[in-house]
């Protein structure tokens, strides 16, 4: 079965362009030209990824976006017209997964769209990342601290199993770029980084046991948590 994409811009022309990018790398594509459609399109119907632009009439794209996040693991990319490090970090903060600037290759965004979907599907790996009270399913897409459920979105996942499959290792800014967000370089790309660290830091209680550890100048460390 083609997986699903909700493509939600108020703009027809560039639902049409997008969703026929995304159609030509087998997606079968759903539109909504606002929010408020959007959110009705996802109470209905199984969606595996939405691209969503962040200027809607009425509630905006990040307001929608953190919605989704509030409410499931969906992947979601960010379209915008604006290019500040302030507009990725909201974009970041409420839990996209990927974020492009207008104007875009469609067909950058559609294969985009496609190695998302492929990680979030659990193309990254088979099997369970363990490390100390530490456990992250690349299967079900989950991960647990001691047993307790962690609620990390998508992209927040793929940074704790990239530094997981790395324990003990720095792992650069750009094998991060590469291994979270598909990219191997970009501007605002380690403010991406930097921000959701920062996410991740703010959700996770591990009982004062550093799990991300930022190496000035290179990129970041997951400590060995297994006793030895």
């Amino acid at each position: 079965m083609s997986p699903t994409a909700l493509v939600v811009d108020d703009q027809t022309q560039m639902v049409s362009i997008v969703a026929f990018a995304l159609e030509t790398q087998g997606f079968t594509c759903l539109t909504a030209h606002s929010a408020e459609q959007a959110w009705a399109v996802l109470t209905r119907r199984r969606v595996d990824i939405v691209i969503l632009d962040i200027m809607l009439p009425g509630a905006s794209g990040i307001a929608l976006c953190e919605r989704i996040r509030a409410t499931s693991g969906t992947p979601v990319i960010l379209l915008t017209a604006k290019d500040s490090t302030d507009d990725r970090i909201a974009g970041l903060l409420a839990g996209a997964d990927d974020y492009l600037t207008k104007p875009f290759s469609p067909r950058e965004l559609a294969l985009r769209a496609q190695a998302v979907h492929r990680r979030a599907q659990g193309g990254a790996g088979d099997g369970l990342l363990v490390n100390g009270p530490l456990v992250i399913d690349t299967v079900r897409r989950r991960a647990t601290w001691d047993g307790r459920v962690l609620r990390v979105s998508d992209v927040e996942l793929r940074l704790l199993t990239a530094l997981a499959r790395h324990k003990g290792e720095v792992v650069t800014w750009s094998t991060l770029l590469n291994e979270v967000w598909f990219t191997e370089s970009g501007s605002g790309g380690r403010e991406m980084i930097k921000t959701t660290v920062y996410r991740l830091r703010q959700r996770l209680d591990t009982e004062g046991r550093p799990l991300i550890v930022t190496v000035r100048g290179m990129g970041y460390l997951m400590p060995d948590q297994d006793p030895r």
